[in-house]
């Protein structure tokens, strides 16, 4: 018999020892990689945008719109969530968004209030 039509799995060799099938999705390995190239970008160009001449608040809300960005990409592929029913995907993104909201709220006074430089 070919190896093509077995299945791959593996036997959990505990007391029960039970056979568990391995699930191999071919686009996966092509999704991971994109994930990794667009978050490596994201990175280096936060790196490199320290070191320009840019006042220090616009480069605060640089790095936060972009922090913004890496951490919704992780959870959308990581976590599954773009994978996710419409009403289950907003059920997390909305505290995220109010969360993003109060930070905004809490910068936005730290400056009135001469709190923050």
């Amino acid at each position: 018999m070919s190896d093509q039509h077995q299945p791959k799995g593996y036997y959990t060799g505990d007391i029960h020892n039970q056979y568990v099938e391995e699930h191999e999705v071919p686009k996966a390995k092509k999704v991971i990689w994109r994930t990794f190239w667009i978050l490596l970008f994201v990175t280096i160009f936060e790196v490199a945008i320290a070191f320009a001449p840019l006042s220090k608040d616009v480069l605060q809300w640089i790095f936060v719109v972009l922090t913004i960005v890496k951490a919704g990409y992780i959870v959308g592929f990581f976590m599954h969530l773009f994978h996710e029913k419409f009403s289950f995907r907003y059920t997390i993104l909305l505290p995220f968004v109010l969360i993003v909201y109060l930070i905004f709220i809490a910068l936005a006074e730290g400056v009135y209030l001469n709190l923050i430089d």
